[in-house]
């Protein structure tokens, strides 16, 4: 080989080699900047629970008596799992957590301040046929709001007292403020599918009638989900619906299936033989979880069984909780 063609190849060599090196480096470079947002890889398939965990559950529920339905999923979007997911159950106050939402909503399109005075008037109209009719402290689970008749509270006060101490008179103020079909809508929009918001509370002539809320566990677990990946509304709103959903006095069920020192945002709903339970446990692996139960009497029952069936798959679910 003559020194000139030598001399030809190794420049080639060089440049070619230079090129070679500079994409790696810009690829490597690229992808090293872009910031991940997500910690689940594109076209990750969700896992479901181990067996011999789901078998358990279905035996605790077996022996309950009662109709379960329960939806779980890890926030990382790699773990979920669903019993009975799809059936509808009388929403009880689990339907508040929707009229919280569209509040949020109803505030980032400016329509509404949280600060906004409301007055407080007992008289409601039903759905059946429009007649008036006004609820009863002895059937609230919180009777402070009936001695304010007359006088006014912020929208953020009402919201408060409807999520954490689950005042029904507070939902229905905050219903007819920000109109059921507006309810209604943003649920659509967040494709929650399962639930259905026809009304407010204690309307007796549409209970009657069946002409109730209903959800499923898989529709409040999509709400769930929206609010604590931030996206129901946005961001703030989101943590500000978090925030008050840790507020919720009533700790009986999910609370009860996890370590004392875990934050949990949920929400519960109580009305005869029905006892629900929603939430997000903010674990090590955080997760949503609801537990709908309908057929037990016993609060304390349906209580120990709603914190079982949490104990089980937060166990199941988190690196260092097996075992505990």
């Amino acid at each position: 080989m003559s020194r000139g063609v030598a001399l030809v190849i190794l420049f080639l060599a060089i440049v070619f080699g230079a090129g070679f090196w500079a994409q790696e480096h810009y690829l490597k470079t690229a992808v090293g900047a872009s910031p991940v947002a997500s910690t689940v890889a594109p076209g990750t398939v969700p896992t479901s629970i181990d067996p011999k965990v789901a078998a358990s559950i279905q035996d605790r529920v077996a022996k309950s008596g009662a109709d379960v339905g329960i939806a779980f999923e890890t926030l990382d979007g790699r773990l979920t799992w669903s019993s009975r997911g799809d059936d509808v159950f009388h929403a009880a106050s689990t339907m508040k957590i929707p009229v919280m939402i569209e509040l949020f909503h109803q505030v980032r399109e400016g329509k509404v301040k949280l600060s906004d005075p409301l007055p407080i008037k007992n008289e409601f109209h039903s759905l059946v046929d429009g007649s008036v009719f006004a609820l009863k402290p002895d059937d609230d689970s919180e009777t402070d709001l009936y001695k304010a008749v007359g006088q006014t509270r912020t929208l953020d006060q009402l919201c408060d007292l409807m999520v954490t101490v689950s005042s029904n008179f507070a939902t229905n103020l905050l219903i007819q403020k920000l109109g059921i079909d507006n309810i209604r809508a943003t649920v659509t929009s967040l494709h929650a599918d399962g639930m259905d918001i026809k009304r407010g509370v204690e309307d007796q002539k549409a209970f009657d009638k069946g002409l109730n809320n209903t959800t499923t566990a898989q529709g409040l677990a999509t709400l769930l989900v929206a609010i604590a990946n931030g996206k129901a509304v946005d961001a703030d709103s989101s943590a500000k619906m978090v925030e008050i959903l840790e507020r919720q006095k009533f700790n009986e069920g999910i609370p009860a299936g996890v370590p004392a020192n875990l934050r949990v945002a949920h929400k519960t709903g109580e009305i005869t033989k029905i006892h629900h339970d929603a939430g997000i446990v903010y674990a090590e692996r955080p997760f949503v979880i609801v537990v709908l139960v309908r057929g037990i009497e016993d609060f304390k029952q349906s209580s120990a069984l709603i914190a079982g069936i949490t104990r089980d798959l937060y166990q199941s679910s988190q690196p260092s909780a097996a075992g505990h």
